[in-house]
């Protein structure tokens, strides 16, 4: 059966036909090169109605692609019924990446239309290399043709953070990135990812869902920044952001409109830049040929931003809070799985997703969840990032796995914890799942390492018990976490996939290993680790994991059989820990319940 889905890929394919393009290539983020696009740049999701968070369609005259990976597989199948479009799997051995998958079409000189606006440089680069031939035209806001209820871009009130939350001023942030400036002999570099902007200019906003970034834009020269931002301090703006404004303009940034980042770039030279420094893997295609385009071009520097790094790794300050979310994230969390104890067989997935929601909204400091809680009840679970439906969502019964992933966001740090419950009897499969995932995190949890392993070198630790079950998960092992940012940050991550950045002290990073079976259950334990110095001797400097997230794990369905000594040595520590960190703040019965939750295996 078609679906609406199915008619706008026609409408597209009709207005290829018009403008003589042979493919269309849409891709899921912004003109950022963000994981969460704001709503107006979900162009995947209204076009195929996949809404994960990670794809990329190629739709052609007779053939339509959804590109995604492992985590989305069992999710795509469901959402892509009916529109006619193909799931093309991706991070398996036998994927064709969408470059290579045109190239194998063997077409001769195809016109190939793109957002501009929401591909990358090294995106386009990388199309461009595997297909010469082809003839790449930028097209902003491509589907705007077609998508005529599109959502505005987004504005949201916009406050600063002082030194005392985020521990270095905004001016000493501008200072460090100039000195770097001047040591990689350039004049400037322009910044787009939402994240880096926000963590440098020492701001925050609610443009984008989960996310407390403001859309704009960054330059910094050596003696301005220029901050182009939807919101206008000169045409009655919301009272917070006014005197963020003002704020920061007496720190010497100028605030343009977002739309002017493409007539600033085109003219750089013209205001004393000659040599500029640009991240290819966030600066989208139409800013880049904005400056190609200007007159008496600049010289162009393709490289990383520092920012990235530099925001990852935390100062005392951050590290201070990250703690103190972490203690009253783990209360919330407590107070939720008391509650849930008593439930089973009477709630649902939405429900108890809402009554989550409501405890976390009780913390002082709260500014909304840091992604959509995941509430998944056996089958459910099997998605990795399942999206609880408000409407017809499963009866937790009072049997089998229960998995909630969940996050917060507070002015003082960013959390995201996942707990699988036990919620009854379980069975031996469901029982020796839950336990080989918690053997891989605690492995994880206990590694030493020296100084300089990256974080592919350890994902190792985690997966090892369930290789020797034969069996695997396939989503990575651990990401980077925000400071009251992005949930998801880089450079560093802990996953198969090779990335060289090593793990530094101060970064703080996932430990999830997971199992999933389609139509039975999903496992994930999922903690947030910082990195941390652990002593050094005549073989180097060695690193190791503090956990910073406070909820015990449920012994109640682990086949202690599988576990080693020091498995059960840390589990019982890290339990024992939990209780004792919490219990004189929580309310007697829930304290009670704790320390038997929490007793020695």
């Amino acid at each position: 059966m078609d679906s609406i889905f199915s008619g706008r890929v026609s409408a597209l394919r009709r207005l290829m036909q018009e403008h003589g393009w042979d493919i269309v290539v849409l891709t899921g983020s912004d003109p950022h090169g963000s994981e969460y696009p704001a709503t107006r740049w979900q162009q995947v999701a209204w076009l195929s109605g996949f809404t994960g968070e990670a794809g990329d369609l190629v739709i052609t005259q007779d053939h339509a692609g959804l590109w995604t990976d492992t985590r989305y597989f069992i999710q795509a199948h469901r959402q892509l019924e009916g529109s006619g479009i193909v799931l093309h799997k991706m991070r398996v051995p036998e994927q064709v990446p969408i470059p290579q998958w045109i190239a194998s079409l063997g077409l001769d000189e195809p016109v190939i239309a793109v957002d501009g606006l929401c591909q990358s440089v090294s995106a386009i680069d990388t199309l461009q290399e595997a297909v010469p031939s082809a003839i790449i035209v930028s097209v902003p806001d491509l589907l705007s043709a077609l998508w005529t209820d599109r959502p505005a871009i987004p504005t949201s009130p916009v406050i600063t953070l002082g030194e005392d939350l985020v521990g270095e001023s905004r001016d000493a942030k501008l200072r460090r990135l100039r000195k770097w400036l001047v040591m990689q002999g350039a004049d400037a570099i322009f910044l787009s990812a939402l994240d880096e902007i926000a963590w440098l200019l020492n701001v925050r906003g609610a443009d984008v869902a989960y996310n407390p970034v403001v859309i704009s834009y960054l330059l910094v020269t050596l003696d301005d920044a220029f901050w182009f931002v939807r919101k206008d301090a000169f045409q009655d703006p919301d009272p917070d952001t006014a005197d963020s404004f003002q704020e920061l303009q007496a720190d010497g940034v100028t605030i343009r409109d977002y739309e002017e980042a493409n007539v600033t770039l085109a003219s750089l030279r013209l205001d004393g830049v000659d040599r500029i420094c640009l991240d290819p893997s966030v600066l989208n295609l139409f800013l880049r040929e904005a400056i190609d385009d200007g007159d008496l071009l600049p010289e162009v520097v393709e490289m990383p931003s520092p920012v990235a790094l530099w925001k990852a790794v935390k100062n005392a300050v951050e590290i201070d809070g990250m703690r103190e979310a972490h203690l009253e994230d783990g209360l919330v969390m407590e107070q939720f799985l008391f509650w849930l104890s008593h439930k089973a067989g009477c709630v649902n997935e939405w429900e108890a997703a809402c009554e989550l929601g409501r405890l976390r909204s009780q913390v002082s400091g709260y500014r909304g969840d840091s992604f959509q809680t995941i509430s998944a009840y056996g089958p459910s679970a099997a998605l990795p990032h399942y999206v609880t439906p408000q409407e017809g969502s499963a009866l937790l019964e009072a049997r089998g796995l229960y998995l909630v992933d969940s996050g917060g966001q507070y002015l003082f740090g960013t959390t995201d914890i996942t707990r699988t419950v036990p919620l009854g009897p379980c069975t031996a499969l469901e029982r020796e799942d839950y336990t080989l995932v918690l053997k891989g995190h605690i492995q994880l949890a206990m590694a030493l390492f020296p100084k300089g392993t990256a974080g592919c070198q350890i994902d190792a630790l985690a997966r090892e018990p369930l290789w020797r079950a034969k069996r695997n998960f396939g989503h990575g092992t651990g990401h980077g976490v925000g400071f009251y940012l992005n949930v998801h940050e880089g450079p560093q991550d802990i996953r198969q996939n090779f990335n060289a950045q090593p793990l530094l002290p101060g970064m703080i990073i996932s430990d999830e290993p997971g199992l999933y079976r389609e139509g039975m259950h999903g496992v994930r334990h999922e903690n947030l680790v910082l990195v941390r110095p652990v002593g050094d001797n005549e073989f180097g400097s060695f690193l190791g994991f503090e956990t910073l997230t406070l909820c015990h794990f449920s012994t109640s369905c682990l086949d202690v059989s599988l576990l080693t000594s020091d498995e059960r040595d840390w589990l019982n520590a890290y339990n024992n820990r939990v209780y004792e960190a919490l219990s004189a703040r929580l309310p007697a019965p829930v304290a009670a319940w704790l320390r038997q939750e929490t007793l020695p295996v």
